[in-house]
């Protein structure tokens, strides 16, 4: 394919991108929205029928008390023959109810603002409006693009997840539509994460009268914290944060009971399990007597490591940039997302493929409208040289 043809399709579609981006940015669509998270999936499922996707729609069946989540949207395009494509997008944001009324889409200059317009409404459209420019340009070498619109990536992908992950393995290589870095770098690896909430409990007693018959879980706790926080810089790397501590009920009582939750973050699997066998080994033992300590680890991504395959396909990222005019690098993060889990399954893939924005999840979030057409133009020009 003519890589400035591709560019001049996705010019003329310019115009519709923007006003589905600002249709798209006035809509709430927090993670635990699932009323707005389904109107975007309305907008998504419209746009694959209207181009001859097949669509699939899957409802969240809530555990218990838990929280409806959005339904979560896979559409199927087949083509006459060639590599098998999976795109991921996320449709939820991290803004509550309110945040798109109090602050809409805004245009300023070549700026656009708004919940959620680089992370990820402008990546997700992307998506859409790349294919759209295959299609437009006749090209269907490939078995089949699956593109899978996750509700729920900004909480982890408990419920998108395991199905990302099933469809990852039946795809040659996968593009996840992040935004692209502030300076225009795509993603080529991510650190895998690993929470963990820490239950210490001791025993509580008069801190005046008797308070040797007290077990402190806060001095507990404090030692952990020390022990834990140390572990930076052991592994290159590896992060590890102690982001919250909670215990204690009044400062005349010894404290029975403290919570710590922790955030772990490691670039490599060996490194990332060597961390969590450490934080399990310093929580197995105890400073204070008589307390116990409860470790409850929750992995939510194993790393995306730049691996031949994810190399292979940055290097095709860099060459159809070029053939665009403008340069490209790929460049490693601390930042998880779904390409985690697409790459821990064994598929080659690259993420921030979307337009370039920055101040994620922060008020002042923006997305430059001068780099959707060369995106466009990027993610549709990399499927036809597979």
């Amino acid at each position: 394919m003519d890589i400035n043809e591709l560019r001049d399709l996705a010019a003329a579609r310019y115009d519709d991108f923007v006003a589905t981006l600002e249709r798209m940015v006035n809509i709430d669509c927090g993670s635990y929205s699932a009323e707005g998270v389904d109107a975007i999936a309305d907008l998504c499922e419209a746009r694959f029928t209207g181009a001859g996707w097949a669509v699939e729609r899957r409802a969240h069946v809530p555990a218990g008390d838990a929280p409806r989540i959005g339904d979560l949207l896979i559409g199927r395009l087949d083509g006459s023959g060639g590599p098998r494509v999976l795109l991921v997008g996320h449709m939820d944001t991290v803004f509550d109810d309110g945040t798109a009324a109090e602050r809409p889409f805004t245009v300023d200059g070549d700026i656009a603002r708004g919940p959620g317009v680089s992370d990820m409404k402008g990546g997700l459209l992307t998506g859409f409006f790349a294919t759209e420019v295959l299609q437009a340009a006749g090209f269907d070498s490939f078995e089949r693009i699956t593109y899978v619109c996750n509700p729920d990536e900004e909480i982890g992908s408990p419920f998108s997840g395991p199905v990302i992950k099933e469809l990852a393995s039946q795809h040659d290589a996968a593009f996840v539509l992040e935004g692209a870095r502030a300076n225009g770098d795509i993603v080529s690896a991510r650190k895998g994460t690993t929470d963990y909430t820490i239950t210490i409990e001791g025993r509580a007693a008069h801190a005046g009268v008797e308070p040797e018959k007290g077990r402190n879980a806060v001095l507990e706790a404090a030692h952990k914290i020390i022990a834990i926080q140390a572990l930076n810089g052991r592994w290159p790397g590896v992060t590890v944060n102690v982001g919250v501590a909670r215990g204690g009920t009044r400062t005349n009582v010894v404290p029975e009971r403290c919570i710590l939750q922790v955030d772990l973050r490691s670039p490599e699997l060996e490194t990332l399990e060597a961390a969590e066998a450490e934080i399990e080994r310093l929580c197995a033992e105890s400073v204070v007597a008589d307390v116990s300590i409860v470790v409850a680890g929750e992995g939510w991504h194993r790393p995306m490591e730049k691996k031949e395959g994810g190399a292979r396909l940055a290097r095709l990222a860099v060459e159809v940039a070029g053939e665009l005019g403008f340069e490209l690098r790929d460049a490693a993060t601390g930042g998880a997302s779904d390409a985690n889990t697409v790459s821990a399954a064994g598929t080659p893939t690259i993420d921030g493929l979307g337009p370039i924005g920055g101040d994620d999840h922060a008020p002042a979030e923006w997305l430059d409208l001068t780099s959707i057409v060369p995106r466009i133009a990027l993610l549709a020009g990399i499927i036809t040289r597979l």
